[in-house]
């Protein structure tokens, strides 16, 4: 504007200029006209240096009056702006604010406070690291506030305004902070009620129907029935679900999402009611239910429910499995599944996995890394399985532990075996192709095995393992075999190559190694032992297995013994309940076996719930737990990162030392008993 003022003021000038110089042509040229001229131009130049001395001044003062009334009318404007807003200074003191900050804060126009007394959490410090815009967003007495801080820098300072105090506030800072405050507690209202409103879907299984039809009078089994119908159908109706039975022992429900936080805290009481229903059965009722929880449509809702329910039924059942997008909650989980008598699974596992050899030319089998006697018998056996149809089969095995190098010590030349059986991961990967089934026994998690980059290279991979489920699992597999009631994985191997093939024969070693890999996880067949685990003994001794042999296989040195006499000696007795305690392992070849013996030892006092002995091996600190039926230390080992079984389970934890991992566990304890997860 000043540009366009100066050009007009400038043209007047410019036009004299311009006829002076045609009146020194004309004056050249015909004199008596350039006189006539030359008066004309005099009185031409008085009368617009009369002008420029009236105008400008009033130029002057009009602009002052229109820059004043613009200022004014602005200035009010910003008083009277519908969105709350407040000028402060670099330390966070209060300058100006308009009418509705004002209002909003019940505060009066002359507050010139520190904004923190109003809002704690805009400091002085924070302000300070805005260096453009900043977004808060706070939660205020029941409110939802969202604050737009911009920072705005003062290079040639400000006009006059009427506001004198902030004037000269200003002109001491060399910027200032425009705070904008928006209600959106309508907005987040709605939004929370959209979430609420959206449809969860849940499947609730029956675990052991059919058995538990069998331990009652067939005249009561309608009324059992029933009983549990009508438990299901009342617990969803107490959260405006609906509830359809889509089988005998399934049912489907949808309800509000909404009401899934009450479920939640409430922790599926269903579960523990249904096996209350007692009318002559002598076994319990017990459900599984599966909650998907999913943001984008209901296709994604009902694939994470599907998700959750077999993830429930593969860690045992008797639990509920909440599963999102981000997140998994497990609920219950407090029983052991109940033995199924029925070998038909078994037979269907052995004839598909005898299909997939059939189209494969070569077998791979791993387990889990710091193998122990159980997953290397089952690996030999699949490696029998293998053989008997003349396909190639090695076994990855990385590091040999003091339980397994007996064993493994056994499987040589002399004993008509190939010196290539066993082969580490460098190995196993330069052998993968794409006629290559890798079979992972004893594990279920990817990371966990031998060499997890083979289950990113093979197109055919098959589990076999006997531990419940867990957050991670593998995935990609074409044939998977999870069994949580088997005592261990030799006893499904066992099981499956018995319906292999007719003329299968286990070699005696082979039959000692399976053997002593049920032995081993059934701690000498006192614990998870069931008639399959008893049957699938006696065909191993069928085979050729001595328990003799087995025995000396698994016996202990003395300073493995020691070890473990030591952590028993000065385990702690924590809570009154659970005994902890630390291995020191520096000296053993294996402290983790010595670490898990010590476990199964403890179990042995009376009064102990649950056992908790923790060593540290290879830059990690190991954890095993035991229980016999009071406490699933399963769910325990998974708030640490681990799993397992009910009674059996482990974790692992990285950065920490030995006391630090006692603590954390400790912590654990206090924060699920307080919860009543345990």
């Amino acid at each position: 504007m000043k540009n366009k003022i100066r050009a007009y003021i400038w043209m007047p000038i410019t036009l004299i200029v311009l006829l002076v110089a045609i009146d020194i042509t004309v004056m050249i040229n015909n004199p008596k006209v350039g006189v006539l001229l030359s008066i004309l131009l005099v009185v031409f130049i008085i009368v617009a240096f009369v002008m420029y001395s009236v105008a400008i001044p009033r130029i002057k003062t009009m602009i002052d009056d229109y820059a004043t009334s613009y200022g004014i009318m602005q200035h009010y404007l910003l008083d009277q702006f519908e969105v709350p807003y407040a000028l402060l200074d670099s330390d966070g003191k209060i300058l100006w604010v308009n009418e509705k900050f004002a209002q909003k804060e019940e505060i009066t126009k002359n507050y010139h406070k520190n904004i923190a007394a109003i809002f704690p959490n805009v400091t002085k410090e924070s302000l300070q690291k805005v260096t453009d815009e900043q977004h808060l967003y706070l939660n205020e007495n029941e409110m939802f506030i969202h604050l737009v801080i911009k920072r705005v820098f003062l290079e040639d300072g400000i006009t006059d305004n009427e506001d004198i105090d902030l004037k000269e506030a200003i002109h001491e800072h060399d910027s200032v902070f425009a705070l904008y405050m928006f209600d959106e507690t309508q907005l987040q209202e709605s939004l929370r009620e959209n979430e609420e409103q959206k449809l969860v879907t849940a499947l609730v299984y029956i675990d052991n129907y059919d058995e538990a039809l069998k331990s009652i009078e067939e005249v009561k089994r309608s009324l059992l029935v029933a009983l549990v119908d009508r438990k299901v159908n009342k617990y969803f109706s107490n959260v405006d679900g609906i509830v359809k039975k889509i089988e005998k022992d399934k049912y489907f429900v949808i309800f509000k999402r909404q009401y899934l936080t009450e479920l939640e805290e409430d922790r599926f009481s269903l579960i523990e009611d249904v096996k209350s229903i007692k009318i002559g059965n002598e076994m319990s009722i017990t459900l599984s239910i599966g909650i998907g929880n999913g943001n984008k449509n209901y296709a994604q809702v009902y694939d994470y429910t599907r998700a959750a329910i077999d993830l429930a039924l593969g860690r045992g059942g008797d639990q509920a499995i909440v599963k999102s997008s981000d997140s998994i909650s497990y609920y219950g989980g407090k029983t052991q599944q109940v033995e199924k008598n029925t070998r038909v699974k078994a037979r269907v596992k052995a004839q598909a996995l005898r299909e997939i050899f059939e189209g494969k030319e070569q077998v791979i089998v791993m387990g889990h890394k710091l193998s122990d006697v159980d997953a290397l018998g089952a690996a030999v056996g699949i490696y029998r399985a293998a053989s008997v149809l003349g396909k190639k089969a090695y076994i990855v095995l990385n590091e040999i532990s003091s339980s397994t190098r007996p064993v493994k010590e056994r499987f040589n030349e002399e004993n008509g075996y190939d010196e290539n059986m066993f082969v580490d991961s460098d190995g196993a990967i330069e052998l993968v192709d794409k006629n290559t089934v890798v079979v992972v026994v004893d594990t279920n998690r990817p990371n966990y095995t031998e060499c997890p980059q083979l289950l990113s290279m093979a197109k055919t991979i098959v589990v076999f393992d006997h531990h419940r489920k867990g957050t991670e699992v593998i995935d990609n597999a074409v044939l998977s075999y999870i069994e949580p009631y088997a005592s261990s994985t030799c006893e499904m191997i066992s099981e499956v190559i018995q319906y292999f093939s007719e003329d299968i024969k286990l070699e005696p070693v082979e039959a000692d190694t399976l053997y002593a890999g049920i032995l081993i996880d059934t701690n000498n067949f006192m614990s998870k032992t069931g008639v399959r685990t008893f049957e699938a003994s006696a065909y191993l001794k069928r085979s050729g297995a001595d328990v003799t042999r087995v025995r000396k296989m698994l016996r202990n040195d003395m300073t493995a013994f020691k070890a473990r006499a030591e952590a028993v000696r000065f385990a702690e007795v924590y809570r009154g309940d659970y005994a902890i305690s630390i291995c020191v392992g520096d000296d053993l070849e294996s402290p983790t076996i010595a670490c898990a013996q010590a476990a199964d030892e403890l179990l042995n006092i009376v009064g102990i719930k649950g056992s908790f002995v923790l060593t540290s091996f290879q830059d990690k600190i190991y954890i095993s737990s035991r229980s016999i039926d009071e406490v699933n230390v399963q769910i325990i080992m998974e708030k640490l990162g681990g799993g397992g079984h009910l009674d059996v389970a482990g974790a692992q934890l990285t950065g920490v030392t030995l006391e630090e991992a006692k603590d954390m566990l400790k912590a654990t304890l206090d924060e699920m008993i307080e919860k009543g997860e345990i």
